[in-house]
């Protein structure tokens, strides 16, 4: 049997139908922008294996770190216990993040670091509240949220993103969310009145800064948002970004949220962390926060851990991104990938024949939805599209009839224009139907 054959035997895959399911493809190798499969063949990863690889793979640097930590110390558990590249790493992300943070909590993947931003901040208000009064209870239990959104499949993740094909199976399960659309200069009165009505009783507020990520890779505006922000925090809400997907430069700057004028007061990271290389979460809090865990009553103790809690292999693998990425040549590469798909945008926004709508970029990130059947994640084109970008040597994987490219930073010039020639074409025999 082939590495095909036998994970079908013995593989159950991620938002994978069975019956539907095309052959997986065995790589077996990775090298800068390119994945190679058993049988030699090579795929251009336009979209970063998930949004994780800022680097490109097997990055020798980063192999290097992980390879001289894991002879030192693979593994410890992380209550009563810490180490270097926890302490090295979490002192080196709290000043490049967008406010005044204070605290760095670990956990294991990018939901998980939502599930802790939720529970720490329905916990500071039931701290707060039983400080006060001595009661159990809290009165602000409720979380705002986009629609739209998504912020994991643990839980309390999916709790606050939008009902929708990820969530349906466990919406009678999910907690109490107040949803509202993205702010618009139109909509904004109607939302901030959402604000007025049910902010005594909302804990926090979590959004994924300007764009939306697995929802369609929607975008929205930094002015409107600004002034929704402003009015959350006058309200006394709890602000969480969602920078799983944003963080790192993915939108050309280090993180989305500091293109808006209030910062968060717990951020949420992972994906690109680690260069895409281990499994790593970060939420990080301000000093308001912390403070309403800083008490002598023990049952105000976030109780809450994972056994691979600042794993330091991934802490080394972090260590070693973060130094890719704050050399200049990366931010350089980001700032020329940025304007490659501005400049590939302006000539796909002026075709008007063409079968796609919406045609956006922010960073290193551009998208169009193709006009062919509902805008959904279970729209089928997606399954011939990415089928064509594969037999073309490019990984696409588009989100429904959304289609969008976030490549690492490695990539040149020439391997952009080869994403774009395949986009032309993908879009072309859209247009054109096929011969009788």
């Amino acid at each position: 049997m082939n590495l095909q054959e036998r994970d079908k035997a013995v593989i159950w895959h991620p938002f994978t139908p069975f019956k539907f399911a095309p052959d997986t493809i065995p790589i077996v190798s990775g090298k800068g922008i390119y994945l190679t499969d058993e049988s030699g063949n090579r795929y251009l990863d336009a979209i970063s294996s998930w949004w994780v690889t800022l680097h490109g793979h097997a990055h020798p640097y980063i192999a290097e770190m992980i390879y001289k930590q894991a002879l030192s110390l693979e593994q410890v558990i992380f209550a009563g216990f810490t180490h270097r590249p926890a302490i090295e790493l979490a002192e080196r992300l709290l000043p490049l993040l967008p406010g005044a943070f204070s605290k760095i909590f670990y956990s294991d993947n990018g939901s998980t670091s939502t599930e802790v931003a939720v529970k720490m901040a329905l916990q500071y208000w039931w701290n707060k509240e039983k400080s006060a009064t001595g009661a159990t209870t809290a009165k602000r239990k409720k979380i705002l949220a986009f629609n739209n959104s998504y912020h994991g499949d643990t839980f309390g993740a999916m709790s606050v993103s939008d009902r929708s094909v990820f969530t349906l199976a466990f919406h009678d399960k999910l907690f109490e969310v107040v949803f509202i659309d993205t702010p618009t200069h139109e909509n904004l009165s109607s939302l901030l009145a959402v604000i007025a009505e049910e902010g005594p009783t909302i804990a926090a507020f979590i959004y994924e800064p300007l764009l939306q990520g697995a929802g369609g890779m929607k975008l929205y505006a930094s002015g409107p948002m600004n002034a929704l922000l402003a009015e959350v925090k006058k309200a006394g809400i709890l602000c969480i970004a969602d920078e799983v997907m944003t963080g790192f430069g993915r939108t050309g700057n280090l993180f989305a949220s500091s293109a808006l004028a209030l910062p968060p007061d717990i951020i949420c990271l992972s994906k690109g962390l680690t260069g895409g290389t281990m499994a790593l979460g970060v939420t990080a809090v301000t000093a308001a926060v912390v403070e309403a865990f800083q008490s002598a009553d023990k049952l105000q103790t976030f109780f809450h851990g994972h056994s691979f809690t600042a794993n330091p292999i991934a802490c080394a693998a972090a260590l070693a991104s973060l130094d890719l990425l704050q050399e200049p040549s990366c931010m350089e590469s980001i700032d020329f990938i940025t304007s490659k798909n501005r400049d590939y945008l302006s000539r796909l926004s002026v075709n008007n024949a063409l079968p796609i709508k919406n045609p956006r970029q922010l960073g290193t990130i551009l998208a169009f939805e193709i006009d062919c059947g509902n805008d959904e994640y279970l729209n089928d084109i997606s399954v011939s599209l990415t089928r064509k970008a594969l037999a073309a040597g490019i990984y696409l994987r588009p989100l429904g009839n959304t289609v969008y490219i976030m490549p690492p930073y490695c990539i040149t010039g020439d391997e952009l224009n080869m994403i774009y020639r395949l986009l032309d074409e993908l879009v072309l025999e859209t247009a054109t139907p096929p011969a009788k």
